[in-house]
């Protein structure tokens, strides 16, 4: 049954996948399901979990190539935690906008 919900999920887009998982927690979480039904949702969470991971890992991976030096040199540059923009990477958003 598992290999069947696994090869039912693979073309499945990110968004549904996603949308998916999170009614199946809420309905595990009100608590008013069966036993075998608790089971049941919880095996198709975990293909999804497994999906949804597996779709960012890949879409994180093309935007490290992407993003990779402008595509100039080629070579990718770690996030500098002493860098001017690290401030900026890390504070909330503004609607303030300095030049």
């Amino acid at each position: 049954m598992t290999k069947e919900m696994e090869k039912g999920c693979k073309d499945m887009p990110f968004e549904q996948a996603l949308e998916e998982l999170e009614k199946l927690v809420d309905d595990m979480e009100q608590g008013e399901l069966a036993l075998d039904d608790m089971i049941k949702c919880f095996e198709r969470g975990t293909i999804l979990s497994k999906l949804c991971r597996q779709k960012l890992s890949k879409l994180e991976k093309k935007i490290e190539v992407l993003v990779k030096d402008n595509g100039d040199s080629g070579e990718w540059q770690e996030f500098d935690d002493s860098s001017e923009r690290k401030e900026a990477a890390t504070s909330p958003a503004s609607d303030e906008f300095t030049f």
